[in-house]
């Protein structure tokens, strides 16, 4: 090997410290050690102010670890040389509006309409600008021409009546507020919260009707309010509107394949923009989860002080954080602390049922999932719960529970696969109502061909009905979708065994032993030695 040309003794002694940072920054940054990353590019960047190597790096790592600070040191020095990321324009929107620079705000959002990406949301930046220079007030409008509109129009409203309400403006905002509601079930105790603390300064009576009565999570708000106290309460900046966009943003995006990155970085920007509102802390929490980094979830959810009337929201986001970062058993007891609450949400049910039966107990789990049925109308719970709660009692070996369960969860959704596959696959694994179960599977694989799981359990119940003919080439099928599945190879490895293809049955079987555990990889491993005997039968 070649001598490399420089050695530590050759860098310059002033580079020398900031090389070490930045290389225990990078060394950092490969363990996923996002706040010792980060430091490490922030001492790296003291030293060595000028280098853009270190402040690309930092930037990414100051947002996603949520250091401020460091982010806009490295978004500034990245503006000089022409290399600030898109998004970086909306970190110095959102830090320009909380300083109230108004023309710098100005300056930014006019280059975020020159990129494009993000030119969407100009209209309603500007609508805040108008707010902050108090010069007069324009509701913003959107161009119907613009391509873009399409998408801001999933935000217009709710922005609309967060500009009336900033100005007190309740018989203005009213429209307003009652279109942003439209459609956003998952989004909306945010924003019934928001609203009702923007209405409880002038109308207590509009601010109540804002928050349903039977409902934990607004509880705390509806006891404040009917008590006169929100003293606490201010009118609506220009900073946190705009922090509500982009949380707002980022949580629609969140759910999009290949954007949970950049969603991530908005709600980040969001929470600097608006670092004591507790929306955009939950909406980074939830983001921070699915990404797996629990730790920095934890620690957002912090943010929301206990007072908050966001705080029950935070502590259901934080179950499934604390879940992310390994602590089960402080997760599980919370979940049953937010599940016994009066008017306690189904949704907390669910969670806890989740969290349950990961420990284990399959039973416990099922009553939790039947209890968040009762916040649905007698006789019509959504068929998921249902499937929660079979899959459950079938896990926890209360078998006849569990299939009348999912008989009318098939009643309730006769064209879901999933709920199809499941009740059609544990009949066949009981080799009970083959036939019947047959047709169901075949209407699932119908309905999703494409998904091995689903391919597997027809092609499975093909040859347990007695058509290896035809369960052979299903399988294959389920196999090449899912060539690591040790239940999928192991399924396609009996049924090409008793078509007489015996090589490629073994081939099959060592296909599923190299992934199998426990009694399944002792089966494979009597299959491979002594061939198929009934015993050694998958269910």
């Amino acid at each position: 090997m070649a001598t490399p040309s420089w050695t530590m003794a050759s860098v310059p002694s002033a580079a020398a410290p900031a090389l070490h940072d930045y290389a225990r920054a990078r060394l950092a940054d490969g363990d996923g050690a996002l706040a010792l990353a980060a430091e490490g590019y922030k001492a790296a960047l003291i030293r060595d102010p000028g280098s853009v190597d270190v402040a690309r790096r930092a930037y990414y790592q100051a947002i996603e670890s949520g250091d401020m600070t460091l982010a806009l040191r490295s978004a500034r020095l990245l503006e000089m040389v022409g290399l600030l990321p898109r998004d970086g324009v909306l970190l110095l929107i959102g830090d320009a509006l909380a300083r109230s620079d108004w023309s710098s705000a100005r300056q930014w959002t006019d280059r975020l309409v020159e990129q494009g990406n993000f030119a969407f949301m100009a209209p309603m930046i500007r609508g805040w600008l108008l707010l902050g220079e108090g010069g007069g007030y324009a509701p913003p409008v959107l161009d119907p021409a613009d391509r873009m509109a399409p998408l801001a129009s999933r935000f217009i409203a709710e922005q609309l009546a967060m500009q009336w309400l900033a100005q007190g403006q309740v018989t203005n905002a009213r429209p307003d507020m009652v279109r942003a509601q439209t459609g956003r079930p998952e989004d909306m105790p945010i924003m019934r919260l928001t609203f009702a603390g923007a209405l409880a300064r002038t109308d207590r009576a509009a601010a109540l009707a804002m928050l349903p009565i039977n409902g934990a999570i607004y509880a705390r708000a509806r006891t404040d309010i009917e008590a006169g106290r929100v003293r606490g309460q201010v009118a609506i900046s220009p900073a946190q509107g705009f922090a509500r966009l982009l949380a707002r943003l980022a949580d629609d995006i969140g759910g999009e394949p290949g954007t949970l990155e950049l969603a991530v970085r908005l709600a980040r920007i969001a929470s600097f923009a608006d670092p004591v509102g507790a929306g955009a802390h939950i909406i980074a929490a939830r983001l921070l989860t699915r990404v797996g980094l629990g730790e920095y979830a934890v620690a957002e959810l912090a943010k929301v002080p206990e007072s908050s009337w966001f705080r029950t929201l935070a502590d259901i986001e934080l179950v499934d954080a604390l879940a992310a970062q390994g602590d089960d058993a402080e997760a599980l007891a919370l979940a049953r602390r937010l599940a016994a609450m009066p008017d306690a949400e189904g949704e907390r049910q669910v969670r806890l049922g989740r969290l349950l039966a990961k420990a284990g107990d399959f039973y416990g789990a099922a009553s939790a999932f039947r209890a968040a049925q009762a916040s649905y109308a007698p006789g019509d719970p959504p068929w998921p719960l249902l499937l929660y709660e079979g899959s459950a009692l079938e896990q926890a070996g209360h078998w006849p529970e569990a299939r009348a369960v999912l008989q009318r969860a098939v009643r309730i959704a006769p064209g879901e696969p999933i709920v199809l596959n499941y009740l059609g696959y544990a009949q066949v694994e009981r080799r009970e109502n083959v036939e019947v179960a047959l047709a169901m599977l075949q209407k699932a694989s119908r309905l999703k061909p494409d998904d091995p799981s689903i391919t597997d359990s027809f092609g499975w119940a093909r040859f347990v009905s007695g058509d290896v003919e035809g369960a052979v080439p299903v399988l294959e099928r389920a196999a090449a979708g899912a060539p690591q599945d040790v239940t999928v190879n192991e399924h396609l490895g009996d049924a090409l065994w008793a078509a007489g293809r015996r090589y490629e049955a073994r081939y099959a079987w060592e296909a599923a032993a190299f992934f199998a555990d426990g009694k399944v990889a002792d089966r494979l491993e009597a299959k491979k030695r002594e061939g198929f005997k009934p015993e050694y039968a998958a269910p």
